[in-house]
């Protein structure tokens, strides 16, 4: 077989990925290529790229999707090789095709199997036909009662797109166009099947590797079974509580499935397991997965150098690696799962995860980094491997809880949570985990923030009172004289919840703060990024950074983010009732049929959809009665607080029946954005 040593590799991806398969380039000598947008132009993986080619525009349609920019990219920058990631062309076989073409070594699998995995509906049949075990399919047309519950999916694509669960049959038919709109939408393809939806069933998949010499390997399971908006949250491997009959079942078929359209490479074989232990095949995943560091810490490989030395034309070694441990990886999200998972932009100002055996760190973003509207809002993936699953997920667990993450509200206290909570230590898992424990994973916690608080009005009085130049030496002492100054008061608001926060505090002559009115408390050090507080006989750290009006507070167990208020409340930031302010940056991609001033609305009505990170979010009506004021129209650029519009609430209209309310948002609140899609970047 021909042998094609690859000397330069451009990834046609960003971010995490990109920069992950730098690491291993790096490793092996090989030279890197970045492609970035516009929006992307200072990015980690460009500043981390040996070479670098500009996709001009922003919008992933105008520059990581263009097949025929990154192919000209790779040719310009002498690349002769070409690794897609995951996400974006990583699944298009015409790319794939395209960057043969150019006489460039593709690190994927076959044209032939992406065309044949391409297709869910074309998949199951082929896989049928190799003896993986199936759900059987059900027709829309015929179905009844006894057929439910349904899922609806799209034949092409992933990532939650174009999927629907049926209850109640009188619903199908609207789902049906609903699923089918979104699918065209999103892939351009509006074909939509159905299938029995399994209730409790656990998200499973098998990791194989491929060589050209019908050596097909497979790296145990993973389970991926907590998810939110059918997206993955948590993974591990192996997937725990599997029996070895079902992992020696889940192994064949995969293997089945490879041989089955010839497979080359890294690729996934997804399976539902039953809450009966029975497993049907989901999809083949075509690329590499985000999960895969589990896999790769368990089995002691790297799958982005096998991919590369399969792609090389280099032979398998005939025995599997032995595998080795427990290990669990999050996902660290930009976005507020109290708020039907919105996500959030902006600057972040650090990202620090502790560095200690077992835990590996992938992302594709540093402090300083801006989070932009364009893609997908995953920070990191931060990987945890142990000997046992119970020391991985403690591991994992500690490791999130103490990093220092400043900047916009992120999903890691929910991750703590979920890592934490029973039902994940005894590996009752099901992709309903969210479902039923969201309200209680994202309420408020044990912590003390009001002591937070207190720890920040106590540095900022010092910050105040120093005089420029070198950090102020930090005072200590053992207690506090009752001097007779008058008390200062500093306002907080928490961030993301808004609970206001008023502290009372007075500088004596020593001009060191100390807290008014706070009985059991002693301050032993304060400065302007370090305070510590003895409460009780307990001495607690806590440690400050301030950007601009924020205050980033982190201390043992707990991280805090508070805005600083003035004093008193300026009448004249306030907003009329009834305003519909922008959630976050973004594009008015849509308005209502026949929104406009004067137009009647009714509560949970739909007005305005803003397009942001890769995702489609609702402006709901927050009660009936009358547009007065519209400033959004589409192809508006808003940012963040941007009024779009504004409704009269009529005093006098009929309530909205709770069924109704449900249908028009998605049972989000009236004034918040109910995702109506989920990124494609990390399926």
């Amino acid at each position: 077989m021909r042998r094609d040593v690859i000397h330069s590799l451009l990834v046609a991806n960003r971010g995490e990925i990109a920069c992950r398969i730098f690491r291993t380039c790096r490793d092996l000598g090989i030279t890197t290529v970045a492609v970035y947008s516009d929006a992307d132009a200072g990015a980690l993986h460009v500043r981390e790229a040996d070479l670098a080619v500009r996709l001009p525009g922003a919008a992933p349609a105008d520059t990581y999707l263009r097949g025929d920019l990154v192919v000209a990219a790779a040719l310009a920058a002498g690349a002769d090789a070409v690794h897609p990631g995951y996400g974006f062309l990583s699944e298009n076989a015409a790319f794939a095709a395209a960057v043969q073409d150019a006489g460039l070594t593709w690190v994927g699998p076959p044209v032939k199997a992406i065309e044949l995995m391409a297709s869910k509906t074309r998949a199951k049949e082929l896989m049928g036909g190799a003896g993986v075990p199936l759900l059987a399919p059900v027709d829309p047309a015929t179905a009844g009662e006894d057929d439910l519950p349904l899922l609806l999916k799209a034949a092409s694509g992933g990532g939650g797109r174009g999927m629907r669960i049926v209850r109640e049959l009188g619903s199908l038919p609207g789902e049906l166009l609903a699923a089918a709109a979104e699918a065209a939408s999103a892939f351009g393809d509006g074909e939509v099947f159905a299938e029995p939806y399994v209730e409790l069933g656990r998200h499973v998949e098998v990791q194989v590797m491929a060589d050209a010499y019908d050596t097909v390997w497979a790296l145990g399971t993973r389970d991926c079974s907590l998810q939110r908006r059918h997206q993955k949250v948590i993974e591990e491997a192996p997937a725990p509580g599997l029996d070895e009959g079902l992992r020696a079942r889940l192994h064949d078929a995969a293997v089945a499935a490879a041989r089955a359209v010839g497979y080359r490479g890294a690729g996934t074989v997804e399976f539902l397991v039953s809450a009966e232990g029975r497993p049907y095949f989901l999809e083949m995943n075509t690329r590499l997965q985000v999960e895969h560091p589990v896999t790769e810490a368990v089995f002691g490989v790297d799958l982005v150098a096998l991919q590369l030395r399969v792609a090389e034309g280099e032979p398998l070694d005939p025995v599997v690696p032995a595998a080795s441990g427990h290990a669990v990886e999050a996902r660290l999200y930009a976005e507020d799962p109290a708020r039907d998972w919105q996500p959030q932009t902006g600057a972040l100002l650090t990202l620090e995860v502790p560095d200690a055996p077992g835990l590996r760190l992938d992302t594709g973003y540093t402090g300083g980094d801006a989070i932009g509207v364009h893609y997908d809002p995953m920070l990191a993936k931060v990987i945890a491997h142990a000997p046992t699953r119970t020391e991985a997920v403690r591991l994992l667990a500690g490791a999130l809880e103490r990093a220092r993450i400043h900047g916009p509200v992120t999903n890691r206290e929910l991750l703590v949570r979920s890592l934490r909570h029973p039902d994940f230590a005894a590996a009752r898992l099901d992709t309903g985990f969210y479902d039923r424990h969201l309200a209680d994973l994202t309420a408020p916690g044990a912590g003390d923030p009001a002591a937070a608080a207190l720890a920040a009005a106590l540095a900022e009085a010092v910050r105040a009172t120093a005089s420029p130049g070198p950090a102020p030496t930090p005072t200590r002492f053992g207690a506090w004289r009752n001097l007779p100054s008058q008390p200062q008061v500093k306002r907080f608001r928490s961030e993301p919840d808004g609970t206001e926060h008023e502290i009372a505090y007075r500088t004596p002559r020593t001009g060191t703060p100390e807290p008014y009115d706070a009985p059991g408390v002693r301050v032993l050090v304060a400065a302007p990024d370090r305070v510590t507080l003895e409460r009780d006989g307990v001495t607690r750290h806590f440690d400050l950074a301030r950007d601009r009006d924020r205050l980033h507070v982190d201390t043992a167990g707990a991280s805090y983010t508070f805005t600083a208020l003035p004093r008193f409340t300026d009448p004249a930031t306030q907003t009329d009732p009834g305003s519909l302010l922008a959630p976050m940056p973004g594009t008015v991609v849509r308005l209502a049929e026949g929104l406009a001033p004067g137009a009647p609305v009714e509560a949970g009505q739909p007005l305005i959809w803003l397009e942001a990170m890769k995702m489609e979010h609702r402006i709901l009506a927050p009660a009936s009665g009358t547009l007065t004021a519209l400033h959004a129209a589409p192809g508006h650029q808003v940012e963040v607080g941007a009024l779009l519009a504004v409704v009269q609430e009529d005093p006098d209209a009929t309530p909205v029946t709770a069924s109704a309310s449900a249908s028009a948002s998605a049972s989000a609140p009236a004034s918040v954005p109910a995702p109506a899609s989920v990124p494609e970047e990390n399926a």
